[in-house]
């Protein structure tokens, strides 16, 4: 099975068309020969873009989680510096 790519403005036809015609999503995605679970996805693709502040939302979401494994990483770091400390001075309880 082959993978195709679809222009973004064939993209913006058929979410265009999904979104007016009131027919079912999987009934418009037959008709204009592509797979259902594509159109549905280019909707909600389309969706998202016109909520700005979802974009922002998932950006922040995104950063926070970038913050959050990066707050993990400098503690695992200095948990080991405090434990390497320990040892090169003699003490051997942990």
């Amino acid at each position: 099975m082959g993978t195709y790519k679809y222009s973004a403005e064939f993209r913006a036809d058929a979410v265009a068309l999904a979104r007016s015609s009131g027919r079912p999503v999987s009934r418009v995605a037959a008709e204009l020969g592509v797979n259902h679970e594509t159109l549905r996805q280019w909707i909600k693709t389309a969706e998202k873009a016109a909520r700005p502040e979802a974009v922002a939302e998932s950006a922040k979401d995104a950063e926070f989680a970038a913050l959050r494994k990066q707050v993990r990483e400098l503690e695992m770091e200095r948990d080991i510096l405090r434990r390497a400390a320990k040892y090169f001075a003699g003490e051997t309880n942990w």
